[in-house]
Formats: C-alpha cells, sequence, structure tokens
C-alpha cells in the first residue's frame, strides 16, 4: 500500500473515532454555527501549603481531606510551570463561595497553585513565572486582568492562601489585579466602607471574615481564621475609598 493513501486511511479513521457533539434526543438537531468553547473570567490564586511540589501534584490528580481536588495549573518555586487540567474545563479548586456576582467560582475560573507553605516570602522565579503565566492566559483567553483574586478573597470564611506575604503590589504594578493609589485620603461623608467592600467584590454573608481577607490582601494583616472577627477602622476605610474612587480599576 502506498504511503499517501496509508497516512489518507489513517486520518479517516481517526475522525470517525473523534466524538460527535452531545444531541439530546427529545429535540431535533439544527445545528447553529454561533457558538464558542465556555471561557474562564477570573484567575484565583492559591498556596498548597504543603512541603513539596511532588507532593501537590499527587494531591491535586487524587484528593485532599476535602475530597477530590484539582487546578489547572502548579507553578513550583524554581519556576517550573504544570498543566494538570485543560483550561475549558472545569477544575475543581475553589469549592463553596463567590467573588461579586459569580457564585460557581470553578465554573469561571481559572486556578493556579503556588507551590508554598503558606508562611514566608515567595520565590522570585516562581512570581515571575506566575507573571508570565497570567499575562498569556489573559492575551489568549480574554480575561480581564483586574479579574485576580485569591483563594482568601473568594472564600474568606474558610481560607487563608495565599498568604499576607503575598506580593500583591508586584502583580499589580505588572498590570493585574486592583491596588489601590496612595496617598490615602479620608473619605467623603456618606461613605459606606461596608458597601465599598461588596463593591470590590468581598462576600458579606461573614463581615468580619470578610474584613479579615481584605485585610490579609490589601493590608498585608494575617490573622487566624478562629481569631475574633476585626472591626472596621479609618485605614480599612481609606484604603476601600483608593480602591472604589471612580478612577479605580473596576470589576467587569
Amino acid at each position: 500500500m502506498r504511503p499517501r493513501v496509508l497516512v489518507l486511511l489513517l486520518f479517516v479513521a481517526l475522525v470517525g473515532c473523534a466524538p460527535l457533539p452531545w444531541r439530546n434526543p427529545l429535540a431535533d438537531w439544527v445545528p447553529s454555527p454561533n457558538h464558542e468553547p465556555r471561557r474562564p473570567i477570573l484567575i484565583v490564586l492559591h498556596a498548597t501549603e504543603q512541603d513539596s511540589v511532588e507532593e501537590s501534584l499527587d494531591t491535586l490528580r487524587t484528593r485532599n481531606s476535602g475530597g477530590p481536588v484539582s487546578s489547572h495549573y502548579l507553578i513550583a518555586r524554581d519556576g517550573r510551570i504544570f498543566q494538570l487540567v485543560a483550561e475549558d474545563r472545569r477544575a475543581w479548586h475553589a469549592g463553596p463561595g463567590r467573588w461579586g456576582t459569580i457564585t460557581d467560582v470553578n465554573s469561571a475560573s481559572i486556578g493556579i497553585e503556588l507551590d508554598h507553605k503558606g508562611t514566608g516570602d515567595f520565590a522570585t522565579k516562581q512570581i515571575d513565572a506566575l507573571l508570565r503565566l497570567m499575562d498569556d492566559l489573559c492575551t489568549r483567553l480574554g480575561i480581564p486582568r483586574s479579574q485576580v483574586i485569591a483563594h482568601a478573597d473568594m472564600a474568606p470564611h474558610r481560607k487563608r492562601d495565599p498568604s499576607a506575604r503575598f506580593p500583591w503590589a508586584k502583580l499589580a504594578a505588572a498590570g493585574f489585579g486592583p491596588w489601590p493609589a496612595e496617598p490615602f485620603e479620608d473619605p467623603p461623608q456618606g461613605f459606606d466602607p461596608w458597601l465599598a467592600l461588596r463593591a470590590v467584590g468581598y462576600p458579606l454573608d461573614d463581615p468580619g471574615a470578610a474584613l479579615r481577607a481584605f485585610r490579609r490582601r490589601f493590608r498585608g494583616i494575617e490573622a487566624e481564621l478562629t481569631d475574633p472577627p476585626p472591626v472596621l477602622d479609618a485605614d480599612d476605610a481609606r484604603v476601600l475609598h483608593a480602591l472604589t474612587r471612580p478612577d479605580a480599576p473596576k470589576r467587569p
């Protein structure tokens, strides 16, 4: 058999094995060309809080104490990037919680895990790799660069990662995520800091937990999840005003 004919036969066989789009037997199939793959609109950053990248690779392909778990990407401390789930698939990294009007974060996001024990600084090579990866994701997938959050932001009552030591200001300087512009000013009369906290995206089912997550990200103040709920103070209000004033970056 000629090589060209063999190649053609192999191609036909592969096409024949390709899965067809699922069709509901209750309906007549009248296909429209007006569609596209589901697209993520959010990036959620995590810290593994484990001892090594090998341990995390195993966990993200099996389960943790809460059940099966995964993420789209894992970045090692030396800057290596691992992909575990295709970008058009729903990874199990966020769990219960929400951000703004997004109530099913797993379905709307790309999850990125950082190999980090949860204490201490993040490695420079790791953050540089993260910036390269986010630039690629936002460029290819059309994710707004403002839509980068912490796992703790969308689940403040149960999560604290990636920790108060995460360099959010460096990410903001590269164009990712909001960051309050200094100098901070006293808010105008009538400013409601709790409404501002919600406008940033934080869920207010547990206001104390939301404030704790906000402080961890924007003020670098770490608190245990079991600590008493914090009380919103004047510095919180100034930062929230800086984040939500008219010239601040807005969420879509």
